[in-house]
């Protein structure tokens, strides 16, 4: 089995090689093999050059490297990077640290005890790890699985975790059309329609970032997404 790590990064680079590093040392279990691609939102500073001296010094790796022409978005990046992948599975890393991709083989385990379709992340549940920063944060998150979960008849505790693997097959027949943030609510809404779909959720550590510390996700983007909620319980 091949899993497709997928990174969307726009102006990354501070990190981009730190990831692709704690990537590369992960081993997964059962031997499922990686593959690694890219997709460098239009970045204003030397992100795609990063990743290209990374690459050009770990030529064993299965990196593949995209640029969208203009800046489109994380949600528009990882839509191409579900496009370009070709593994049997896919998880969604972002490229700021704020997750631990030692912690793939935990979202893989539902896929081997029961052969899960979708395995969701939560930072709200489980013994791990979590950088205390914004009461509001938490809150906004909460209330927006909260609704999500209203409209979608899950019981998520975490919805807009960037920690989603999903089967491959099923995300490549997901039309995605939110540019933004707003792919969070919308994935999760569209795979709650999926028949018989097996979507399982563990607990997960979670490094949060201060704005200056390169933060991007604002308050416009939680008044997007609560849009995003009712509009995709009625749009597929």
């Amino acid at each position: 089995m091949k899993l497709s790590i997928l990174i969307p990064a726009y102006n990354e680079e501070q990190t981009i090689q730190t990831i692709l590093q704690k990537v590369k040392e992960v081993e997964l279990d059962h031997g499922v093999t990686k593959e690694i691609v890219i997709v460098n939102d239009c970045s204003r500073d030397k992100t795609i050059e990063k990743a290209q001296e990374f690459m050009a010094a770990n030529p064993e790796m299965n990196i593949c490297l995209f640029s969208q022409e203009k800046n489109m978005g994380k949600g528009a990046a990882i839509n191409r990077a579900i496009k370009e992948c070709s593994g049997d599975y896919l998880i969604i890393q972002d490229a700021d640290l704020e997750y631990d991709p030692q912690e793939y083989n935990l979202l893989l385990k539902p896929v081997f005890m029961d052969n899960a379709d979708v395995v969701y992340g939560s930072r709200f549940i489980g013994h791990h790890p979590h950088r205390i920063l914004f009461f509001w944060h938490s809150i906004g998150n909460k209330f927006l699985t909260f609704l999500s979960n209203m409209m979608t008849n899950l019981n998520l505790t975490d919805m807009e975790t960037c920690y989603k693997l999903i089967r491959s097959s099923i995300a490549k027949d997901i039309n995605i059309t939110e540019r933004r943030f707003g792919i969070e609510p919308e994935i999760t809404a569209k795979l709650a329609r999926k028949p018989k779909i097996r979507i399982y959720e563990v607990g997960i550590s979670y490094y949060g970032r201060t704005y200056e510390e390169g933060k991007k996700i604002g308050w416009k983007d939680g008044f997007r997404a609560i849009f995003c909620i009712f509009k995709y319980r009625f749009v597929k």
